[in-house]
């Protein structure tokens, strides 16, 4: 069960966009092929430009990762992802600074959420399992469309992690733990317990000092 923490702020700030195009940014996705990724192919592919997971007529029965095959440190990474489904908990996420934990589907570190009631949240994947950030769904609601494209940006820089949707901040959260990794792989997430279909495309990357 994850434990809704309210951002203080949030709704003052939610529609500042910082979002400038960045020259140094790199196509993480091809848009073709699952080159630069790696995970099951079974269930993880392309159709028409997108990264595809799941079927919303077939139950997705435990949470799977696409993971790059690089690490990251500082970086502005944006996206775009449509979540569709039914009949339970309809849920994605990209993770960053995360690994795969050995013997596993699972992933651990932060994961910006995508789902009803998480939409522009971050999350502590399998390490402290808690939200650590959660807009109001008020926010969520004027931001998402659901069920169709949205862009997601993130940038993690020394510890300090920003989120926006469709250009409205969600997130804006500065890691006080000691020892958190502020370097790792990044991944989609399909989550399980749902009829559900997620997509993700047009990822690209901007790497800071």
């Amino acid at each position: 069960m994850r434990t809704v923490l309210p951002i203080i702020g949030i709704l003052a700030a939610a529609f500042f966009q910082p979002l400038e195009s960045f020259a140094a940014e790199k196509k993480l996705f091809d848009g073709e092929t699952l080159a630069g990724w790696e995970g099951n192919t079974n269930l993880w592919r392309v159709e028409n430009g997108a990264i595809v997971a799941g079927w919303i007529n077939r139950l997705q029965p435990r949470n799977d990762f696409l993971v790059t095959t690089q690490e990251f440190h500082n970086f502005h990474l944006r996206l775009q992802f449509k979540l569709e489904g039914t009949n339970g908990f309809v849920n994605g996420g990209v993770q960053f600074w995360s690994q795969r934990i050995t013997n596993s589907f699972e992933m651990i570190g932060y994961q910006a959420d995508i789902g009803e009631d998480y939409y522009g949240g971050l999350y502590d994947e399998m390490r402290r399992k808690k939200v650590l950030q959660m807009p109001s769904k008020r926010l969520q609601k004027k931001l998402v469309t659901a069920g169709d494209w949205n862009e997601y940006q993130i940038r993690a820089q020394g510890g300090h992690i920003e989120e926006w949707l469709n250009g409205g901040k969600t997130a804006d959260y500065a890691e006080t733990e000691q020892n958190i990794p502020t370097r790792g792989k990044l991944g989609l997430q399909i989550h399980g317990g749902a009829y559900t279909k997620v997509q993700y495309r047009k990822i690209l990357i901007e790497e800071l000092p």
